[in-house]
Parts: C-alpha cells; sequence; structure tokens
C-alpha cells in the first residue's frame, strides 16, 4: 500500500493547546522509500516543516530526534561503515533546518543510526565513525530485531533471526554502547518482550528506549484484543528495568489491527485518542511519566492520520484524563530531552 497524504489530511484540525512546547523523539527523513507499506514517498526537512506548520495552525515543535530507516546509506566501501552516510545525510538536514528558512524546529537536533551489532567489537569503530559525522547529534543506535514465525507479519528490514537480543554477538556489540555515552532504541513484536527485558536487565548501564509500545500485534495470527492482556503484563516487566524508557506512538502502523487506513476517511483526533487510550493509560503507569514521551513515528503513521491530528490525540488524552502541567511538561518535552541528552 501507498501512503497517501491526501487522505490522511481530509478534515485538517488546528493545534490544541498551541504554545505547548514538544519535543518529538521519532520521527525519519528519507529521498525515497519503497518498502512493503511506504511506496514512492519522499520526506525531507521541508516536508516535515510543512506538516509542523500545518497552514500556521500547528503545534510547537521546539525539537526532533531522527529515527534511523535505511536513508542513503554510503554506495561504496566497508558494508559496516555504509550505514554511516544516513547519519551524514541527516546531519545535513539539520544544517538546512538550522538556517531558520523552515521554522524554528530544531529538526534532528538528535540523530540515531544503525550499526550492525552482531559484528561484536567489530562495532567499534562504525560507532565511533557516527559520533564523528554526527557533529555533537548522534545520541544512539536502532538495531531492529522484530521478527514473527508468520510471514503475514514483515519482520524487520535488518533481517533479525529468532532471539536476536539474545544472541552472544549482538549481546557483545550491545556492550560497546555504553562506554561510548550511546543509547539503543528496542523495537521489536510484544511476543517478544520478554528478550528485551533480559537485554535490560544483563546491561543495567545501557538506556534503551522501547519503540511503539512494543508492538503490539493485530494482523497474521494475532488479533488485537486477545493480546492485550498479554502485552501488558509483558510492558509491566520491562517497564520494572530502571533503565529502558518507553515511547507512546506508532499505533496508527496497520501490523497493530486498528484498520484505520482502510476507511473512508481518517479518524478524527478525539476517536483516535479514545480507541487508543487502554495502551497508553497502561505504560503511563507502569512506566511513570518521567520515563516516557509521546512521538509521532511520522510519516509512516500517516498512513492512519495527519500530524497536527496524532498531538491533538495525545493532547486530548492528557486534557480528558486529568494530568497536570508537570506531567505533560514530562510527556511532550523533559522526558525526550533528557533521555536524548539534546
Amino acid at each position: 500500500m501507498a501512503i497517501d497524504k491526501a487522505w490522511a489530511d481530509q478534515a485538517p484540525e488546528k493545534a490544541l493547546q498551541p504554545e505547548l512546547p514538544i519535543c518529538d523523539p521519532h520521527h525519519h527523513l528519507w529521498l525515497h522509500r519503497d518498502g512493503p507499506h511506504i511506496r514512492d514517498l519522499r520526506y525531507l526537512v521541508d516536508d516535515l516543516a510543512a506538516d509542523i506548520g500545518a497552514g500556521d495552525g500547528g503545534h510547537n515543535i521546539v525539537a526532533t530526534v531522527f529515527i534511523e530507516c535505511r536513508a542513503c546509506y554510503r554506495a561504496e566501501g566497508p558494508a559496516p561503515m555504509r550505514p554511516v552516510g544516513e547519519t551524514e545525510f541527516v546531519r545535513g538536514q539539520a544544517a538546512i533546518a538550522d538556517s531558520g528558512g523552515f521554522g524554528r524546529t530544531r529538526i534532528a537536533a538528535g540523530i540515531v543510526g544503525f550499526a550492525d551489532l552482531l559484528l561484536g567489537d567489530g562495532v567499534t569503530p562504525v560507532l565511533e565513525a557516527h559520533l564523528e559525522a554526527g557533529g555533537g547529534r548522534f545520541k544512539g543506535i536502532r538495531h531492529s530485531a522484530g521478527w514473527d514465525a508468520d510471514e503475514r507479519v514483515r519482520n524487520s528490514y535488518t533481517n533479525p533471526k529468532p532471539g536476536q537480543f539474545l544472541d552472544a554477538s549482538f549481546r557483545q556489540g550491545f556492550r560497546q554502547l555504553a562506554p561510548l555515552g550511546l543509547s539503543f532504541e528496542g523495537w521489536c513484536y510484544h511476543p517478544q518482550l520478554g528478550e528485551l527485558t533480559d537485554l535490560a536487565q544483563a546491561f543495567p548501564e545501557t538506556p534503551i528506549v522501547l519503540n511503539h509500545f512494543g508492538g503490539p500485534l493485530g494482523i497474521g495470527p494475532y488479533r488485537r484484543e486477545a493480546e492485550f492482556e498479554t502485552w501488558k503484563a509483558s510492558l509491566s516487566a520491562l517497564a520494572a528495568c530502571a533503565n529502558v524508557s518507553v515511547k507512546l506512538g506508532g499505533l496508527q502502523m496497520d501490523i497493530n489491527g486498528f484498520g484505520w487506513h482502510q476507511r473512508p476517511a481518517p479518524p478524527s483526533s478525539a476517536a483516535l485518542a479514545e480507541a487508543v487510550w487502554p495502551y497508553y493509560a497502561h505504560a503511563i503507569d507502569a512506566f511513570g511519566v518521567d520515563r516516557a514521551m509521546f512521538e509521532s513515528n511520522f510519516p509512516v503513521d500517516r498512513l492512519s492520520c495527519g500530524y497536527t491530528t496524532i498531538w491533538n490525540a495525545f493532547k486530548r488524552m492528557a486534557a480528558t484524563h486529568g494530568f497536570s502541567a508537570a506531567d505533560k511538561a514530562a510527556l511532550f518535552h523533559d522526558t525526550a530531552t533528557r533521555v536524548y541528552r539534546l
């Protein structure tokens, strides 16, 4: 399927509480994307800035964090070093944003890249090259591990094997992160959360950021309602690890099983907030606001709605469920800027 911007931007909304400072800790940039659910999509700094501004009716996004997505790898050189090209590309996009021509947002104030942790000790030169290329912006590594035996569930582009978080070579590569001051993005599916918990327990000195609630699946053999309690228990066990934070977002992907992209029109922020609140309620209760942060996952989540709508949904949840000003500051801005050392 292809993401349809015109469909996602039907009935555009104006930002609620437009003055509230926000750090968006999860978005992507790329020159061209051609994958199983994103095709023929260009998304660069001007595209993100347009989503943020939304015709001068947008949110107060003060900074963002770029998360790796196979963008602009080097075409030549040793294969392990080629992902450093993505950091070089994003740093260039950040410099364009810093010129002030696309608003005040510090786009890609933080950069998270890819390095093959299965290289073990051999990953260190790659990490050092990312740090140099990032010019102070490089914050961590994502080596995705989303895997499922059912072919109807798309596995991560890294072609992970079962039990990747438990692999000895992977863990030896993971061991190199903390000495360099780098964090790790934990992206997997909810049946793998126990493996990520084991990893977090084995390396309590390494900050881990769980992506997208831990990927609660609702496609293939998985039914969203039937899996909810299993996901809750697994997330609670992970939250007991003090070195783990959680990103609250990404539920607009088709793998979660809500099916918004199959409807005639996208959901309003009110409808979105009501439908997904049980996931947010449990995650915030388990981790606390000081280890939780709202995220856009854009442009991937445009599969289901627009950028302004997503952040309005977060603001509706916070208002409806009585979050204090301090809670809102943490969830929308402070946790992200602290975790990513911005």
